[in-house]
Formats: C-alpha cells, sequence, structure tokens
C-alpha cells in the first residue's frame, strides 16, 4: 500500500506533496525536520491523503498534483474529499 499526502504549513500556509509506503512514519520525520524540503517550514498538518495499490501509481498522482503547481488546485482536491473543512 502507498499513500499520495499533502501537508500544509501551519506557520506559513504552503503545501508540499509527497509519497509514501509508511503514512505516520514518514509525516513523523516531516514534523522532525528530517526532510530537507520541509525543513524549518512546519509544524504541519496533513489534510488530504490517498492510498494506492502500486508505488508507480503513487507516483503517478504525485506527479499530477504537482504538475499543476497551484495552492488552488491542491485545495480544491481537498475540497472534493471535505468540503466542510476550512483549508486556509
Amino acid at each position: 500500500m502507498y499513500f499520495v499526502y499533502i501537508l500544509q504549513s501551519i506557520s506559513t500556509g504552503r503545501f508540499y506533496v509527497g509519497q509514501c509506503d509508511h503514512l505516520i512514519e514518514r509525516f513523523r520525520e516531516h514534523q522532525r525536520g528530517a526532510n530537507l524540503a520541509t525543513r524549518n517550514r512546519g509544524p504541519w498538518w496533513m489534510p488530504y491523503y490517498e492510498i494506492h495499490v502500486t508505488r508507480s501509481e503513487a507516483l503517478r498522482r504525485e506527479y499530477d498534483i504537482k504538475s499543476k503547481k497551484s495552492a488552488a488546485s491542491i485545495r480544491r482536491i481537498i475540497a472534493r474529499s471535505f468540503p466542510d473543512l476550512d483549508v486556509p
């Protein structure tokens, strides 16, 4: 099982999109600053994730989300799954 996830920085409001096969552990790594891309930009919360059967599916979906390069498109993805969630 593989995950595609979206993090949002509580301090800056910026988004980070990633994929992994160990979601909770990966989230803890982001919180600890063990990832260069998210270090010193947290704390983070995870408003969205998806489950995929294969890593190739997860990588394709991660690429699809990242290719839009838009906070508005990320907010739309989250809003489709959680319409009542207020994502700043």
